[in-house]
């Protein structure tokens, strides 16, 4: 009996220690876990903080690119007048393919848009197309002015007096200056197509004009 106690105690010791060591290293090992868990932790909330950021950011670009894009599309609309209604409103946002196959930012398509606003909003020359248009105010513009001068002359004539001498000189000058009456339509022509009259439209309009008055003036003599 007293040799079998001594062993049991030192068994007993030893299963002790035994199970201290394994109690030790289940500590080491949770110890070990829950540090790579909360690191893990860490990095998952920095990429959502990161992301959260990122989120604002881009939020605050499209709000920049919403505003611009609002900005371009009044100035358009402002050159354009009415016929900017055609175009239905501010488009929606499209991406384009860039020359690597990616995406283009916002900002470069808007680039596109301020310049070609500016462009649009610098005033060209009439087209070739414009040119029987021009001719036709100049004709209308020189055959109005011939009536005026003709119903001038022919009021001198009906009452006389001072009239007599005044309205033919009037009728006149209505009469040279009547190439010049289709100035005004061309130049509201131009007006409703963003363009200038140049020197070409000018003298389209003058020469049918001229050309108008003299063979009124002839037909009449």
């Amino acid at each position: 009996m007293d040799d079998s106690y001594p062993a049991a105690m030192r068994r007993l010791a030893e299963l002790a220690a035994a199970v201290q060591a394994r109690r030790d290293e289940a500590h080491h090992w949770y110890a070990q876990r829950r540090t790579i868990a909360q690191d893990a932790v860490t990095a998952a909330q920095a990429e959502v903080d990161d992301l959260l950021q990122a989120h604002a950011d881009a939020a605050h670009d499209v709000a920049e690119v919403d505003r611009e894009a609002a900005q371009i599309w009044t100035e358009i609309g402002y050159q354009l007048g009415p016929v900017a209604d055609r175009f239905g409103g501010l488009p929606a946002p499209a991406a384009g393919p860039t020359a690597d196959g990616g995406l283009e930012g916002p900002q470069v398509w808007l680039d596109h848009a301020r310049a070609l606003a500016e462009r649009s909003a610098e005033p060209g020359a009439l087209t070739p197309a414009a040119q029987p248009v021009l001719a036709l105010f100049g004709a209308l513009g020189a055959a109005a002015a011939f009536g005026l001068a003709t119903l001038a002359r022919w009021v001198g004539q009906r009452y006389g007096g001072d009239l007599a001498v005044g309205m033919p000189v009037i009728a006149l000058v209505v009469t040279l200056l009547g190439p010049l009456f289709g100035l005004a339509p061309a130049k509201a022509l131009a007006d409703r197509r963003h363009a200038m009259l140049h020197l070409r439209a000018v003298a389209t309009v003058l020469i049918a004009g001229g050309v108008t008055t003299v063979a009124l003036v002839g037909l009449l003599r």
